[in-house]
Parts: C-alpha cells; sequence; structure tokens
C-alpha cells in the first residue's frame, strides 16, 4: 500500500524528524518555516496547502522546505479532527452558538457558493487562532530540537578535528 510505511509508523516519523532538524538554516528559519506549515494545515483549503505554507514562510523570513514539512501535520488522519475543531471554533467565534451543521447539498462540487460558504467560512475563521496556537507551540517545540541538534552537530565535528589527550601531534620528518 503507498500510504502505509514499509517499516513502522514510528521509524517513518523518526526519519521525518531527522530531514528537519537536517536542514541548513538557523534554527529560528526552520522552526519559522515549520510553524507556517502547522498554520496552514488548519485551514480547509486542501490543495493549496504547500503554496499557501510558502508563501507565509516567505514573510515571515522562515525556511521554504521546512514550512513544507509542517503541511504534514495535516493528512488524512488529522483532517477531520482539525476541520471538525476550526468549524467548531468558528461556528463559536461568528456567533452562531450551538446550531447544528447545516444540511449540505448532496454534490458540494454543484452547490450554489452561499451553501458552500455556511460551511467554509467558520472553518477559515475557526483555523487561524488553532493554527496560530499550534504554530506557536510546534516553534518553540522545533527551535529546541535544531538548537540541541545543531549544537551537538557541532560539537561532534570539532571533536574529530581535536587531537587526542595525551599525545602529541605527530612530527612530520624534514620539516
Amino acid at each position: 500500500m503507498a500510504v502505509w510505511p514499509r517499516q513502522s509508523w514510528k521509524r517513518s516519523l523518526k526519519y521525518f524528524g531527522k530531514r528537519v532538524l537536517r536542514l541548513s538554516a538557523s534554527p529560528h528559519a526552520i522552526a519559522a518555516g515549520f510553524a507556517c506549515g502547522v498554520l496552514v494545515s488548519w485551514t480547509p483549503l486542501f490543495g493549496f496547502h504547500f503554496l499557501m505554507a510558502m508563501a507565509v514562510a516567505m514573510i515571515v523570513g522562515g525556511n521554504v522546505l521546512a514550512a513544507l514539512f509542517g503541511t504534514v501535520v495535516g493528512n488524512p488522519l488529522t483532517f477531520p479532527l482539525m476541520w471538525w475543531s476550526s468549524y467548531s471554533v468558528g461556528h463559536w467565534i461568528l456567533g452562531h452558538g450551538g446550531r447544528p451543521l447545516p444540511p449540505l447539498h448532496a454534490d458540494l462540487l454543484h452547490a450554489p457558493w452561499a451553501e458552500i460558504m455556511r460551511v467554509l467560512r467558520p472553518m477559515l475563521v475557526g483555523a487561524l487562532p488553532l493554527g496560530v496556537v499550534s504554530g506557536a507551540i510546534a516553534y518553540f517545540i522545533v527551535r529546541a530540537a535544531v538548537r540541541a541538534y545543531q549544537a551537538a552537530r557541532r560539537e561532534r565535528l570539532a571533536a574529530r578535528h581535536r587531537p587526542e589527550a595525551g599525545h602529541a601531534p605527530s612530527e612530520v620528518p624534514g620539516e
């Protein structure tokens, strides 16, 4: 199956995490880019997440590749919860109270625009605060992880170039 990982979900997530950590940019740029991807994943504008994430990352000075990685937060497993949450929050923000979801046209591709907007508008409104909060959380987690990874990598590289303790540097004959 093309969607299911060959080894395991844990291994796939670990690999994905390493791809983000190994990006060559500042911890802030990587974290800001990733946060932009998380933010746009909350929107119901499926199919535009990559373009939106790249645009927002460029505006805030985030890493564009990290933004694309951040969009993975929105996936077929998380979309139902994210979209229900954004609809509910948007419905509340717009002051519609606890009214249930209106009945929808059976074929949304041919539904009147006003009917589509009855659902889309609350989802867009609710996606903003949820995306900002989850993006901020992702920013701080990713920034701390990238800082730690980059510091450990610098230490490993410095240790390779340091002479070993207790050994005199070898002299080259004839110099």
